[in-house]
C-alpha cells in the first residue's frame, strides 16, 4: 500500500489540476469579487486555549508542526484588477507545508479571487506566485505564466463537480494517468480506505448521500497527491448538522493525507474550527493572519473583531487609568497593552456576549433596556439598548429571563484583557 506523501509510487512529473473537475464546474465558478469597508487599527485582547481536533491532535500541536515546516506556496503582493476594479489588492502570504490555511471574508472580499489565481484560473495584473519552489505567475517579470493543467495543485469545488457517468473507483481513478493499472487500483484502495468509503466503490455519484459525495471528490483529489489542494466553500451545499460533521472528517483526512491545503469560506465558525491559521480578508487585503484562537481573541481591527462572531463597541475615553464608558468606569488595566499616553484619548472597547451582564434595576439607576432576545439553545442573548444610545449584547443562561423593554443595569465581567480601537 502507499505511503501518504512519503514512499509513494511516482506517477510522473507533473498533476493534471485540470483533471480533478469538469470543464463546465470551471467555467462557472464566480469571477469578480467586489469591495466592502475598511476598517480601522487596534490594540488586542488576548487568551489562551487548546481545542482537541478530530485526528486528535491539538491545535497548538499542527500549529507547532507546520510552522516548523517550509514554505509550499508563496504570494507576493498579489494583486488582480478586473477592468476599474481591483479584486485583490497586494495580497502577501506563505502557506507551509502540511498546514490547512483559511481565507475568510465577506462576499466579494477577493479570497475566491486569491483561489483561483493560486490554482491558474487567473492570471494576477501584479506580483507572483511560487509553488514548491516554481514560480506560476509573475506578472512583474514579463508576464510569466504556468497554465493551470501544470501546477501540481487540486481543487474541490462547492458542488464536488463528480463525473456522473463514471463509478466512485473510476472517479477516484480519474487523475492516475500515468500510472500502471496496479498502482491505480493500490491507490484508489487506499483513498477509499482513508475517507471510509471502501464498500461503495461500484456506486454512482447519484447513489450517494451529500457527505459521501464530498468525501470522493476529496479523495479524487487527493489521488495525484499534489502540491497544495484548494477547498472553494467545500461545505456550501451540505444541511446544517451534515456540515458539522464533514468538517471534522475533512480535517481529520488532510492531516491523515499530509497534505498543504487552502480553504475558501464566509463561514466563520467553519474556518476556526478546520484550520490551522486562518487569513481574514477585507476589500481585497489581508486584514489579519494567525491561529484561528489568536485571530478571534487578538483582532486587530475592528473589521476583523465584527466579522468574528457577535462584537459590540462601547465608546469610552481614557482618564486618570479608568475607562469611562455608558456603562461606567473601569480600570484601563483591563485593556491589552494600555499605556498612560493614551490618557484622555476616545477609544472603542470591543466587548462580546459572555464578557457583559445584565441585572435587572429601577430605571432610575438602569444603564439601559432591554429591546431583543434571542433564543439560541442553553442561552439567551440580549440586546440592550444604553441611555448612551450605544447598543450591547449579554450573555444570559437559559433560565435567566428578561421581559422586553426591561431596564437593566450592565455589569462588566470580562476576566481576559480586552481589545480596543482609537477613535
Amino acid at each position: 500500500m502507499w505511503s501518504q506523501r512519503t514512499g509513494a509510487v511516482p506517477l510522473g512529473t507533473r498533476t493534471h489540476m485540470a483533471h480533478s473537475e469538469p470543464t463546465d464546474s470551471r467555467q462557472a465558478a464566480d469571477r469578480v469579487e467586489g469591495t466592502s469597508s475598511a476598517s480601522s487599527v487596534s490594540s488586542a485582547s488576548t487568551g489562551t486555549g487548546t481545542d482537541r481536533l478530530a485526528d486528535g491532535a491539538s491545535i497548538d500541536e499542527t500549529h507547532d508542526a507546520s510552522s516548523a515546516a517550509e514554505p509550499v506556496l508563496t504570494l507576493s503582493n498579489v494583486t488582480k484588477e478586473f477592468g476599474p476594479e481591483r479584486a485583490v489588492d497586494g495580497v502577501s502570504l506563505e502557506v507551509r507545508s502540511g498546514e490547512l490555511l483559511t481565507f475568510l471574508g465577506p462576499s466579494g472580499c477577493g479570497k475566491t479571487t486569491t483561489l483561483r489565481m493560486v490554482a491558474g484560473l487567473e492570471e494576477p495584473t501584479a506580483g507572483s506566485i511560487t509553488l514548491a519552489d516554481e514560480t506560476v505567475a509573475d506578472a512583474d517579470d514579463g508576464g510569466a505564466f504556468v497554465a493551470p493543467e501544470r501546477r501540481d495543485v487540486g481543487i474541490v469545488f462547492q458542488n464536488f463537480a463528480l463525473f456522473p457517468h463514471l463509478t466512485v473507483r473510476e472517479n477516484v481513478a480519474f487523475g492516475l494517468e500515468d500510472a500502471d493499472d496496479a498502482e491505480t487500483a493500490a491507490r484508489v484502495d487506499e483513498l477509499l480506505e482513508l475517507v471510509e468509503m471502501t464498500e461503495h466503490g461500484d456506486k454512482t455519484p447519484d447513489q450517494l448521500s451529500g457527505g459521501q459525495k464530498q468525501r470522493i471528490a476529496l479523495a479524487r483529489s487527493l489521488a495525484p497527491e499534489p502540491d497544495v489542494l484548494l477547498l472553494d466553500e467545500p461545505f456550501s451545499n451540505l444541511d446544517v448538522r451534515l456540515r458539522v460533521e464533514m468538517r471534522e472528517e475533512v480535517r481529520r483526512i488532510l492531516k491523515a493525507a499530509g497534505v498543504t491545503a487552502i480553504s475558501v469560506t464566509h463561514d466563520q465558525e467553519e474556518a476556526l474550527s478546520i484550520s490551522d491559521r486562518v487569513a481574514v480578508m477585507n476589500d481585497g487585503s489581508i486584514e489579519q493572519v494567525g491561529r484561528p484562537e489568536s485571530v478571534f481573541e487578538q483582532p486587530e481591527s475592528k473589521f476583523v473583531a465584527s466579522f468574528l462572531g457577535r462584537a459590540s463597541f462601547l465608546e469610552g475615553r481614557l482618564r486618570e487609568g479608568q475607562v469611562e464608558t455608558g456603562v461606567g468606569r473601569f480600570n484601563a488595566a483591563t485593556l491589552e497593552g494600555y499605556d498612560t499616553t493614551y490618557d484622555g484619548a476616545p477609544v472603542d472597547v470591543l466587548v462580546r456576549p459572555d464578557d457583559l451582564r445584565a441585572t435587572p434595576a429601577d430605571e432610575e439607576v438602569a444603564d439601559g433596556v432591554v429591546v431583543s432576545r434571542q433564543y439560541v439553545g442553553p442561552s439567551f442573548i440580549y440586546r440592550v439598548e444604553l441611555d448612551s444610545g450605544e447598543a450591547v449584547h449579554c450573555l444570559h443562561n437559559h433560565v435567566e429571563e428578561f421581559e422586553l423593554d426591561q431596564p437593566v443595569s450592565i455589569d462588566l465581567i470580562a476576566d481576559h484583557p480586552l481589545a480596543w480601537y482609537p477613535r
